[in-house]
C-alpha cells in the first residue's frame, strides 16, 4: 500500500510550505504540491493532516537501551527499554550505549538488543565500548569493531570529568580517538567517540589537550551532558568554534536541575544567543539511564531514570518556551544528530530518504502520530504498534 499525506506544513526540517508526501514501503517516494494518484488503480491511504506539521522522527544519539545505573547497588539498576517508549516519545532512531556498568551491561546483550528493536520496527545503532578506558570491545580493537560489526557506529560513552570514570590521560583519549577514526574511514561509518562529561570543572580541557597535541581534531569528539553547568556551555561554544558538535541532554530531575544543570531548551537558547552555530548542536534523550545525584562528599543522595519523550518535551519548550525557531530547535533533534552519525537517509524529509515521520499539532506542538519505516506506530495519540513483550 503507498501512503499519501496531504495537507501538512512539511518542517523537513526547513520550513518546506504546505505540501503533500508520498510514502511507498519503508521511503518517501515523492513530495510536492497535489500530489494525485487517481486512476491508477493503486491501493492508497490518504491521510487527511491539515493543521498540522509533518516532520523527521527524531533520532537519539545517546539511550540506554539495556537499561543502566547501578550506583545504589544492584536494585538500583535501571529498566530496558521498550519499543513503544520510543514510539511516544517520537524516537524513531536510536544509539544504544552502555555507561558506568559494563560488567552487568555487556557489550553483547547491548547488540541483541538493538536487532530486537530493529526487528520490531524502530532503527537501532550502537556504540562500542562504555565509560572506561582501555576500552572494553568484542574484538580486541575499537577499530576492528567499527569496521566488523555492523551495528557499530562509534565508541563510548567514555567518562572524562567525573569521579566514575577511568580518569583517562589526553594520550589515552587520542589514542581511543585514533582507532575510531581510521576504523570510520575505512568502513563509512561515523567512527564518533561519545563523550560523557561529568561534573568536575575540568570540563573539556582533556578534549583541547588532544586537539593542541595530536593531529586528532575535536570533531572526532562527541561530548554530551554538555548542560551541566553554564561554565561547561560556555567551554561547549568553544569547542564549538574548533569545528566540534555538542551535545545537551534532555532527561533532568528536579534534584540535578536545583545543583546548576541548565534545562535543555534553555541551554540551546543560551547557546544560540551567544553566536554558536545552529548546526552544531544536538539533543539526546539518555533514556534509561540512572540520573543520580550526589551530595558534595560523593554520596549518592537520589536516582531516577531518563525518560524517552525527554528529547521531544524539550524540543517543544524550545520553541514555546524559549523562543528558538521551529526549525532550528528541531535540527537539534533530526538533521544535527542524524549528521553526527552519519546517517544519510536520516533526519531531514526528501524523496529517496527513510519514511520515519511525526504528525505534530501546529499550536501545541503535541504529537499526534509516528511512522517509522513506513509503518504507523502512533495514529492520533493512538498506539498501533508494541514491542514483542509488551
Amino acid at each position: 500500500m503507498l501512503t499519501l499525506i496531504r495537507g501538512a506544513q512539511v518542517l523537513a526540517p526547513t520550513d518546506l510550505g504546505v505540501q503533500d508526501v508520498l510514502i511507498a514501503g519503508q521511503r518517501i517516494v515523492a513530495m510536492g504540491e497535489s500530489l494525485s494518484l487517481q486512476g491508477s488503480g493503486v491501493d492508497i491511504e490518504v491521510i487527511d493532516a491539515d493543521g498540522q506539521y509533518l516532520t523527521p522522527g527524531l533520532v537519539d544519539t545517546l539511550s540506554h537501551i539495556t537499561g543502566g545505573g547501578g550506583e545504589g547497588g544492584f536494585h538500583t539498576r535501571t529498566p530496558a527499554m521498550e519499543f513503544s517508549d520510543a514510539i511516544r516519545g517520537g524516537v524513531t532512531t536510536v544509539t544504544g550505549v552502555l555507561g558506568t556498568d559494563a560488567i552487568s551491561r555487556t557489550l553483547p546483550d547491548l547488540l541483541a538488543k538493538a536487532a530486537g528493536l530493529e526487528a520490531e520496527g524502530l532503527t537501532a545503532v550502537c556504540h562500542t565500548g562504555s565509560y572506561q578506558v582501555p576500552v572494553r570491545t568484542l574484538t580486541g580493537s575499537v577499530q576492528q569493531d567499527i569496521m566488523l560489526i555492523e551495528r557499530f557506529v562509534g565508541v563510548g560513552e567514555v567518562a572524562i570529568a567525573d569521579h566514575r570514570g577511568s580518569q583517562p590521560s589526553w594520550r589515552e583519549l587520542a589514542r581511543v580517538g585514533a582507532e575510531a577514526r581510521v576504523g570510520g574511514l575505512l568502513s563509512g561509518k561515523a567512527g564518533i567517540v561519545s563523550i560523557h562529561v561529568g561534573e568536575s570543572e575540568d570540563y573539556l580541557s582533556l578534549l583541547f589537550e588532544v586537539a593542541q597535541n595530536s593531529d586528532i581534531p575535536l570533531s572526532q569528539y562527541y561530548p554530551t551532558h554538555m548542560n551541566r553547568s553554564p561554565g561547561l556551555i560556555k567551554d561547549g561554544l568553544r569547542f564549538i568554534k574548533g569545528g566540534g558538535t555538542i551535545d545537551f541532554t534532555a532527561s533532568h530531575t528536579p534534584e540535578i536541575l536545583a545543583a546548576g544543570e541548565v534545562k535543555c531548551a534553555s541551554a540551546l537558547k543560551f547557546a544560540l544567543d551567544r553566536g554558536a552555530d545552529e548546526n552544531r548542536i544536538t539533543f539526546s534523550t539518555d533514556g534509561h539511564a540512572s540520573l543520580p545525584h550526589f551530595n558534595k562528599d560523593g554520596i549518592l543522595e537520589s536516582l531516577k531514570v531518563g525518560a524517552m519523550d525527554a528529547m521531544l518535551n524539550e524540543f517543544r519548550d524550545a520553541v514555546l518556551e524559549e523562543g528558538v525557531s521551529i526549525s532550528t530547535a528541531l535540527k537539534a533533534v533530526t538533521a544535527n544528530p542524524a549528521a553526527v552519525l552519519k546517517l544519510p537517509n536520516k533526519g531531514t524529509l526528501a524523496t529517496g530518504n527513510d519514511a520515519d515521520l511525526l504528525l505534530l499539532d501546529r499550536d501545541s506542538l503535541a504529537l499526534k502520530s509516528v511512522m517509522a519505516k513506513g509503518d504507523w506506530c502512533l495514529c492520533d495519540g493512538e498506539l498501533l504498534k508494541k514491542g514483542t513483550f509488551e
